[in-house]
């Protein structure tokens, strides 16, 4: 038995120093991986500079020294490409003779039209400033029209012979659940705001298809996306618009690339031997070696001679507010009201900011977070100049927190305007009671002691409340856009209604002021305060990644979803706000939406 015991122990004893040292290891990687991280970038001579378009595209390039890592369960294998990494480059690239072209790595590109449009945009700008190649190339299976459009503004398209380029047109996909929702026997109650016949997010709980409404408002500002983006193609590639279309409705998608050639959208037919060759006459390279590369994550950090800007005492602050407004607790990535609120706060008590451009990519969300949001808003702009500026979308609450500002900038493909309000109460009853046999009861010491069940439908003075709740709501986004805007209510009302209008709809009707990205807001802002010379801050400051990856709460948890859901965790999340399980519902069992 002495002998048993001992062998236990020893075992015992010897998975404990396994761990340990396992663990020990693991630090050390996970250090010598972080300060490699803030190593400076060395860039080869004769490089091309990449941006791979197939990475997800967002405003802001997150501190993840991990992402380049896949490790089942922790690390997810989707990348991302900052804006603000893409700017920062292509504007280093102009006079960094390391550089001696682009090379757009072209795929099926997973972003937004106004994120594809700000780097279309940057692209022209590095164009006129110097005689620098653009080559856009893609070899992964599909070229979607995204992707292309960026491409069109390159010196030279080509594709593989097995890519197809699919040009179809733009078309959209609504999922609704009321039909699976009526089968489990959950009854989603949804109280709009007064005419609110266009806000649509609702929808997907309450009909089978698409309302009348809802197909006008896509209609119009999907073809307001897409003659925009064929206006640009047109003039790059030398093909009318009349011509573009006819291509679209023949749909080019699984052509072969060389048809592509044939009709005039791309350049050439190439495998990647003959990509290489082109690759070292741009760089200058001869023979067969290999062409050096850096991505522009990497780029963003390299110092280039003669473009360190002066210190300057004047500050812009750039605050980043992307996400749906009342951050869901396990998505990690949303809008908190009380941490945007202060971060503004802060910065409109800073003397050293002399103006804030606020960055706003947002469909909406919670009306409590977006009020506390519009506040700080509005007192920051009644002290400092305050410039907002629109990435993909910035509708409903991402409208209501921007409708104070002097100034609002946006793509002409950004999707804005969706204002109106709704509340949504599913009611679990038919569920518990006839589908798994739970009842429930209560008491309550007044009439209405009970005000609102998810267990049961609402009674009559509990809707009427909640309409009456809603209607005020609908009043009060109304007034905060009129007052922003310099309109009457009604005139907000009737281009309001829950529509949502693209960047250059909302020109027109006065719901933003100029085109442009986030760099074009902050050089308004400076030229309105009259800086000539300034600094930027973005904000808020972006978390430590060393103690994000320990956290047991909603990032790390997002992370692995969203590693295994890909573009599918929408859907998650759209269901769980759909059942009230986002942490709202924990105070009370109904939510005001501004989406």
């Amino acid at each position: 038995m002495k002998e048993f015991f001992k062998y236990v122990l020893a075992t015992i004893v010897g998975v404990l120093a396994l761990s340990l040292i396992g663990t020990f290891l693991m630090f050390i990687v996970i250090g010598a991986i972080v300060a490699s991280s803030e190593k400076d970038v060395t860039v080869a001579e004769q490089s091309m500079l990449v941006i791979d378009l197939s990475q997800s595209i967002v405003d802001r390039a997150p501190n993840d020294p991990f992402e380049d890592l896949e490790l089942p369960g922790i690390f997810s294998s989707v990348k991302t490409i900052g804006l603000d990494n893409i700017s920062k480059s292509l504007e280093k690239a102009v006079d960094d003779d390391r550089i001696k072209g682009i090379y757009l790595k072209l795929s099926t590109t997973n972003g937004g039209m106004a994120s594809v449009e700000e780097i279309r945009n940057a692209l022209i700008a590095f164009k006129d400033s110097c005689d620098k190649p653009i080559y856009a190339c893609a070899d992964q299976m599909i070229l979607d029209q995204k992707g292309y459009y960026v491409a069109t503004v390159a010196d030279q398209i080509v594709l593989h012979p097995e890519v197809s380029l699919d040009f179809r047109g733009l078309s959209g996909e609504l999922t609704f659940f009321k039909n699976a929702l009526d089968k489990l026997g959950v009854e989603m109650q949804i109280i709009r705001g007064p005419n609110n016949k266009f806000k649509a997010a609702v929808e997907p709980f309450m009909l089978d298809k698409m309302s009348q409404e809802n197909r006008e408002q896509r209609l119009v500002y999907m073809n307001s996306l897409w003659n925009h983006m064929l206006k640009g193609i047109a003039e790059a590639r030398g093909i009318s618009v009349e011509d573009l279309n006819a291509l679209a409705d023949e749909v080019q998608t699984f052509k072969k690339a060389a048809a592509m050639v044939e009709n005039g959208l791309i350049d050439a037919v190439k495998y990647r031997d003959e990509v290489l060759d082109d690759m070292r006459e741009i760089t200058g390279i001869e023979g067969t070696e290999g062409v050096p590369i850096v991505d522009v994550k990497a780029y963003a950090k390299a110092p280039v001679k003669g473009k360190t800007k002066k210190y300057s005492r004047n500050k812009i602050a750039v605050i980043y507010a992307s996400g749906e407004i009342g951050a869901a607790l396990s998505a990690g990535e949303g809008i908190n009201g009380d941490k945007l609120g202060k971060e503004i706060r802060k910065v409109r008590q800073d003397s050293a900011y002399k103006a804030i451009v606020l960055r706003v990519n947002s469909p909406g969300g919670a009306v409590f977070d977006s009020e506390t949001i519009w506040r700080e808003v509005k007192l920051a702009a009644e002290e400092k100049t305050l410039v907002v500026s629109f990435g993909d979308v910035a509708a409903s609450g991402g409208y209501y927190i921007s409708c104070p500002a002097d100034k609002i900038v946006a793509s002409p493909n950004t999707i804005t305007g969706s204002i109106g309000i709704f509340g949504q109460i599913p009611n679990f009853g038919e569920l518990m009671n006839d589908k798994l046999g739970i009842t429930t009861d209560a008491v309550g010491t007044n009439e209405h002691s009970s005000f609102i069940s998810l267990s049961r439908p609402m009674t009559p003075y509990e809707k009427q409340r909640m309409t009456q709740y809603i209607s005020i709501g609908y009043d009060t986004f109304l007034s905060h856009v009129a007052d922003g805007r310099g309109m009457t209510k009604e005139q907000v009302d009737n281009i309001g209604q829950g529509r949502v209008w693209s960047g250059e709809n909302a020109m027109e009707i006065g719901l933003v002021d100029e085109f442009g990205g986030l760099e074009d807001a902050i050089e308004l802002a400076a030229e309105m305060e009259g800086l000539e010379d300034y600094r930027t801050i973005a904000l808020p400051e972006l978390p430590n990644p060393f103690e994000e990856m320990f956290k047991l709460g909603g990032n790390a948890k997002a992370r692995i979803l969203k590693g295994e859901l890909g573009d599918k965790y929408r859907y998650y999340e759209y269901m769980k706000k759909a059942a009230g399980m986002n942490g709202i519902y924990a105070r009370m069992p109904y939510d005001i939406y501004l989406n």
